[in-house]
């Protein structure tokens, strides 16, 4: 039941593309800008690349074996107790995270949009959807991925073009005042969410993708795509604002949108960078849910994963209400805790899997050459 799924490269690589823009598109200008200052564009440019390294470690580990998902790829590796510890780990970071995309639907709905609107009530819509896409499956929510993101690319395009007269090239001189270590260090939060939380990607590629040969450059070319996103965003906000006002705001690309002015005529459209937004976090938010209801699914030996869903989103929508008590709270758990999280289940394990690997093959030829 669980395997019949297949996707196509293409629709793979507008996967890869929405997931690494993700919550990146509103939150990661201001982190970035805290740290690098007027540099933050250059942080990204870093990120970037970084992250594609990142990638290329992860499209190594899931090509040993590539007809099975991360979780099954766990237990071959580190035999059936130990693997499945650490798929129970990698499944509720997903599910942690699918929660805290839904923290930040509700409170950024919330603040914005329908201040009234009590945040439980936004959050259970938006976690309603994402189960039914994760219910219709893979294959569903892919296509649909291929009709917005050509919705996304063009407001995205007529966003940059409408706010380039405000930029002002002196908010961003001296250039690389902040020096390479400084600038490295704050790209570090952007390689994590875009690029080490890709891991979760590993539940659906290569083992549900039909044409092999495509798909390592539909996973770098995904992910480079996404990353000149969030570069072109940060440099907007950084030339638009300076430096020291994109750090102070949440959301410093949202606040871009308000900034356009088109003779009097067009403006207040941050409603089209609400919508962006809207499209990349629901694709993110499904893909972590997918691969925590899939991951379960497969750590209990279950034949088919939809009755998980359920149950799964409502313990989703619970912790999205209870996860942060504050915003401040939130900022400091994101870049302490989250961090470290995606880090050791995302960089760690993988670098670990390839130790272990590699021994196993040592000693598999070892045997070979005894036994001749």
């Amino acid at each position: 039941m669980m395997q019949d799924v297949k996707i196509n490269s293409y629709q793979f690589l507008v996967l890869v593309i929405l997931f690494t823009i993700g919550t990146s598109i509103l939150t990661v200008p201001s982190a970035l800008a805290t740290n690098a200052k007027q540099d933050a564009w250059l942080a990204a440019i870093f990120g970037t690349g970084i992250g594609l390294l990142v990638i290329w470690l992860l499209i190594t580990i899931a090509f040993w074996f590539p007809h099975l998902t991360y979780v099954q790829l766990l237990e071959k590796l580190f035999g059936k107790w130990i693997g499945k510890a650490f798929s129970t780990l990698f499944v509720l970071m997903s599910l942690l995270f699918a929660s805290e995309l839904l923290y930040y639907f509700g409170l950024f709905i919330n603040i914005h949009m329908m201040p009234s609107t009590p945040m439980v009530v936004l959050n259970i819509l938006m976690a309603g959807i994402v189960v039914m896409g994760v219910r219709l499956g893979l294959e569903t929510f892919a296509r649909t991925a291929e009709i917005l993101i050509v919705v996304f690319f063009v407001i995205f395009f007529i966003l940059v073009v409408f706010i380039s007269p405000e930029m002002k090239f002196e908010n961003i001189q001296p250039v690389y005042e902040m020096g390479t270590k400084k600038i490295v260090q704050s790209s570090i939060f952007y390689v994590v969410v875009s690029s080490v939380d890709a891991v979760v990607l590993l539940m659906i590629f290569p083992s549900f993708i039909n044409k092999m040969k495509q798909v390592k450059k539909s996973f770098l070319l995904g992910n480079l795509i996404g990353g000149i996103v969030i570069i072109v965003i940060t440099f907007l906000s950084v030339t638009v604002f300076g430096a020291e006002k994109t750090a102070g705001e949440i959301y410093p690309s949202y606040e871009l949108t308000k900034k356009i002015n088109i003779g009097n005529f067009v403006q207040r459209i941050e409603g089209l960078m609400a919508s962006l937004w809207l499209i990349t976090l629901y694709f993110k938010t499904t893909l972590y849910f997918y691969a925590s209801v899939l991951g379960m699914a497969q750590i209990l030996n279950l034949k088919d994963y939809r009755p998980l869903t359920l149950p799964l989103g409502m313990i989703a929508v619970v912790l999205s209400l209870v996860i942060y008590p504050n915003i401040m709270y939130q900022k400091h758990w994101d870049d302490t805790t989250g961090n470290s999280l995606s880090l050791s289940i995302g960089l760690f394990l993988p670098l670990l899997m390839i130790v272990v690997y590699a021994i196993r093959k040592r000693t598999k030829k070892k045997e070979i050459e005894i036994n001749e």
